[in-house]
């Protein structure tokens, strides 16, 4: 159809109209488009295929936390530079990009509260945050918030997301295993409640101490869970994987978790399994 051409029948394009940023997002899961409102109005899931998406930590402080009974701990540690550690950029430079990415001083956040009359403490992990990492910061955190329950006598919920250790603190940050499981060991003798809650990804240091160590561990549908990432583990073993190879459905039934909890179910079901075990 060379004969036709928009010019010569003096045929006007309209201008394309342009479509704001974040009004839509992508499911990863199974590449559907969807309208963001309408995302956040179904909790973050795709109702297409029940992806549950990464959230921010406000997020499940709404969502579980009773109005009106929230407390904030812990607001003003900040990590900082021990090694000088500098990559492509300093180690410096990448904490002070992610505070003013995120508006927070780290990757985890602690708050008190209530979940449906039952008080807890709840703590909840920033994958935002150079990738929901563990430096000193929060292993200090998780420690404090162990204490604090322990004290108080209060079960508590952390919300795990996180690629691993931060090597950008080198050895610092892998003596918070041992920190974080040595309090959770006095926590457990002295018979406090510790629920761990995976969501996507729970991976490297995290799974290797706290994140695996509760009294009940659960997870959300088709959370990435383990220690290192099925790509390497791949590579080392030689081997195709199973499928759902380090997802929550597959860890269930191998008996690393104890349960898998839908997000619109968790706050019903924290309560009663608080209910039941405090």
């Amino acid at each position: 159809m060379d004969w036709f051409k928009r010019k010569d029948k003096k045929i006007k394009e309209k201008d394309k109209k342009s479509i704001p940023d974040g009004l839509w997002d992508k499911c990863k899961s199974c590449n559907e488009i969807i309208y963001c409102p309408e995302l956040e109005k179904n909790l973050f899931i795709c109702h297409h295929c029940d992806h549950h998406f990464r959230v921010k930590p406000s997020f499940y402080k709404d969502l579980l936390l009773d109005k009106d009974t929230v407390k904030k701990y812990f607001r003003n540690l900040s990590s900082i530079d021990f090694l000088k550690f500098k990559t492509g950029k300093s180690y410096k430079d990448q904490i002070s990009q992610a505070k003013e990415k995120t508006g927070d001083n780290d990757a985890i956040k602690v708050y008190g509260g209530e979940i449906n009359k039952n008080p807890v403490i709840l703590g909840v992990m920033n994958f935002h945050f150079i990738g929901g990492s563990m430096g000193s910061v929060i292993g200090e955190v998780v420690s404090r918030s162990i204490k604090i329950s322990g004290d108080k006598k209060l079960p508590f919920i952390l919300i795990c997301c996180s690629g691993g250790a931060r090597m950008q603190e080198g050895a610092i940050s892998l003596m918070q295993l041992a920190k974080t499981t040595s309090q959770l060991a006095k926590f457990s003798k002295n018979g406090g409640l510790y629920i761990p809650i995976l969501t996507d990804p729970t991976t490297g240091g995290v799974t290797a101490s706290f994140g695996m160590l509760g009294d009940l561990i659960l997870a959300e549908p088709g959370a990435l869970i383990g220690f290192a990432g099925p790509r390497v583990i791949k590579q080392t073993i030689g081997q195709d994987l199973p499928n759902g190879f380090q997802r929550s459905e597959f860890l269930l039934k191998k008996g690393f978790i104890d349960h898998i909890v839908h997000r619109k179910n968790m706050k019903q079901e924290i309560s009663t399994l608080i209910s039941m075990f405090s």
